[in-house]
C-alpha cells in the first residue's frame, strides 16, 4: 500500500475515484455578548393590504355582472337613476325659469313702469308749477292741484322704490337722493309762489332755482332709477327664455336607455312588450314634451310681451317725458323772459327755446317709432292723434315765440297758457294720447307675459311626479324579468 506524499496537493474535487467534499462556510467568531448572532431572525409576512369599500363594491358589481340577474339589477338601477335625474333637473331648471317669468309680471315690470312714474310726476309738478308761476294771482285751482298731484305721486312712487331697493345698492342710493331733494324742491317752489302773488320779482329766480334743482339733479337722478329697474326687468328676462338644455338632454338620454334595455329584453326572451318599461318611457315621453312644448310657449309669451309691449312702452314713455320737458322749457321762457341764454356754434340762443326744440324732435321721433311698434289699431290711434296735437303745438309754438321775441309778452302769454287755441290745448291733447297708448300697450305686456308664465304653471311638479312614476316602472319592468329567475 503506497501513500502520497504529505507535501502533495489534494485531488480536485470531482476527479474520477474521489468523492467530493463539501465546502465549509466560514464561520464568524461568536462574541459572547452575542450568544445569538449565529442565526438570522426570521421574517414575518406583512398582512394583506386592506380593502376599501368602493373596491369591495366594485368587485362585487364585477362578479355581478357575469350573471344574467346581476346585469338585469344594475339595468334596472340605472335606468332609475337616469329617469329620476331628468325629473330633478326638469324640476329643478322650469321652477327657477316659472320664478323668473313670474318675477317679470309681479315685480321687475311694475317697478320700471313705477320709476318711469316718478320720472313723469317730477316732470309734471315742475311744468304745472311753471304754468301756475305764469298766472300769477290768477292761478286756477286745477292747475296748483295738478301739482300737488304730481308731488304726492313723485313721493308714493319713492316710497315703493325704496321698498323694492336691494341694501347699499345704487339703486338705494339714488331714492335716498330723491328724497332729500323733493322737500328742497317744493321749498323753493312755494318761495316762488308767495313772491310771485305779492309782486316781488324775486319770485322768478327761485322759480328759475327750483328749475334748475330739477334739471340737473332730479330728473337725471329719476333716469338712473328707471335704467337701473329696466336692467332688472332685462336680467329676469335672460331667466326666463334661455332652454333647458340639461334638463332635455337628460330626457333623451333617459329615453334612449329605455328603448335599448327593451330591445335587449326583446332579444333574450322574444317578447315585443314588458309592461313596467313601455309604462317607463310613456312617463319620461310625457314629461319630455311637456318640457318642451311649455317652455316655447312660455318663451313665445315672454318674447311677445317684450316685442309688443315693453318696447313700446319705453318708446311711449321716452315721448311723454320729452313732451312734459317741452312743455315746462316753454313756460319757463316766458318766466325768464330772455335772461337765460346759451351760446352754440358761436351764435346765442334763448336757452329754454333751445331746448324746447331738441324736446320737441324727441317727441317727433319717439311717436313715429311708437307709431311703427303699434300691432293693433287699439294702440295705433292715440298715437296718431299725439301726433296730429304736436303738429299744431308747433305752430301755435312758433306763433307764440314770434310775439314774445317782438316784445309782445302778453300775446304770447296768451297763446301759451290762454283759455282757447294756446299751446297748452296741444301739450294736454299729446298727453291725454300717449296716457292712452300706455295703458294699452301694458294690457298687452300683462295678457302675453301672464300667458307665458301660466305655460309653466305646474311643469316642475308634474315633471317630478312623472319621473317617480317613470322610476318605479322601470324597477317594476326589470322585477318581472328577475322574477323569471327564481
Amino acid at each position: 500500500m503506497t501513500h502520497p506524499p504529505k507535501s502533495s496537493a489534494p485531488p480536485p474535487a470531482g476527479a474520477a475515484g474521489v468523492p467530493g467534499i463539501p465546502a465549509q462556510p466560514h464561520a464568524l467568531p461568536v462574541s459572547p455578548a452575542q450568544p445569538h448572532a449565529r442565526t438570522a431572525p426570521a421574517v414575518q409576512p406583512a398582512p394583506p393590504a386592506r380593502r376599501t369599500a368602493f373596491a369591495e363594491g366594485a368587485e362585487r358589481l364585477r362578479a355581478a355582472a357575469t350573471t344574467e340577474p346581476g346585469r338585469l339589477r344594475i339595468i334596472g338601477a340605472v335606468l332609475a337613476l337616469l329617469v329620476l335625474g331628468f325629473g330633478a333637473v326638469t324640476a329643478w331648471q322650469t321652477s327657477t325659469r316659472a320664478a323668473a317669468a313670474d318675477d317679470v309680471l309681479r315685480r321687475s315690470q311694475p317697478l320700471s313702469f313705477g320709476a318711469a312714474g316718478i320720472y313723469r310726476s317730477l316732470a309734471d309738478a315742475n311744468t304745472a308749477a311753471a304754468g301756475t308761476f305764469l298766472a300769477g294771482g290768477q292761478e286756477n285751482a286745477k292747475s296748483r292741484d295738478q301739482y300737488e298731484k304730481d308731488i304726492r305721486q313723485a313721493a308714493a312712487g319713492l316710497v315703493t322704490a325704496a321698498a323694492n331697493a336691494e341694501p347699499g345698492s345704487a339703486a338705494e342710493a339714488t331714492v335716498a337722493r330723491l328724497n332729500r331733494l323733493l322737500p328742497e324742491y317744493k321749498g323753493l317752489i312755494e318761495r316762488a309762489r308767495t313772491y310771485n302773488r305779492q309782486g316781488y320779482p324775486v319770485g322768478g329766480a327761485y322759480l328759475r332755482y327750483a328749475d334748475e334743482k330739477m334739471q340737473k339733479h332730479m330728473l337725471p337722478a329719476a333716469q338712473a332709477l328707471y335704467t337701473t329697474e329696466n336692467r332688472r326687468l332685462d336680467a329676469d328676462y335672460g331667466d326666463a327664455t334661455p332652454y333647458p338644455w340639461a334638463a332635455i338632454a337628460l330626457g333623451l338620454l333617459a329615453l334612449a336607455a329605455l328603448g335599448w334595455a327593451q330591445h335587449r329584453v326583446y332579444r333574450r326572451t322574444h317578447r315585443v312588450l314588458n309592461r313596467g318599461l313601455v309604462a317607463a318611457t310613456a312617463a319620461t315621453t310625457a314629461a319630455l314634451l311637456w318640457l318642451v312644448v311649455g317652455h316655447a310657449v312660455a318663451r313665445s309669451g315672454l318674447d311677445g310681451s317684450y316685442e309688443h309691449g315693453i318696447r313700446s312702452l319705453n318708446v311711449l314713455h321716452e315721448a311723454r317725458i320729452a313732451a312734459l320737458k317741452a312743455r315746462g322749457n316753454e313756460n319757463l321762457s316766458l318766466v325768464a323772459r330772455g335772461a337765460d341764454t346759451v351760446t352754440v356754434g358761436g351764435q346765442t340762443y334763448d336757452a329754454h327755446y333751445y331746448e324746447f326744440d331738441k324736446d320737441m324732435a324727441v317727441l317727433r321721433a319717439a311717436l313715429s317709432e311708437a307709431a311703427r311698434l303699434a300691432d293693433d289699431g287699439a294702440g295705433t290711434a292715440p298715437v296718431t292723434a299725439a301726433q296730429s296735437d304736436t303738429a299744431v303745438w308747433q305752430r301755435r309754438h312758433a306763433a307764440a315765440r314770434a310775439e314774445d321775441e317782438n316784445g309782445n309778452y302778453q300775446q304770447a302769454l296768451d297763446k301759451v297758457i290762454g283759455a282757447k287755441g294756446a299751446t297748452a290745448e296741444c301739450f294736454d291733447g299729446v298727453d291725454r294720447g300717449l296716457e292712452r297708448a300706455i295703458g294699452h300697450e301694458r294690457a298687452e305686456f300683462r295678457q302675453a307675459a301672464g300667458d307665458g308664465r301660466d305655460a309653466l304653471a305646474w311643469l316642475p311638479q308634474g315633471a317630478a311626479a312623472l319621473a317617480v312614476l317613470g322610476a318605479a316602472g322601470s324597477v317594476a319592468g326589470i322585477g318581472r324579468r328577475l322574477s323569471e329567475y327564481r
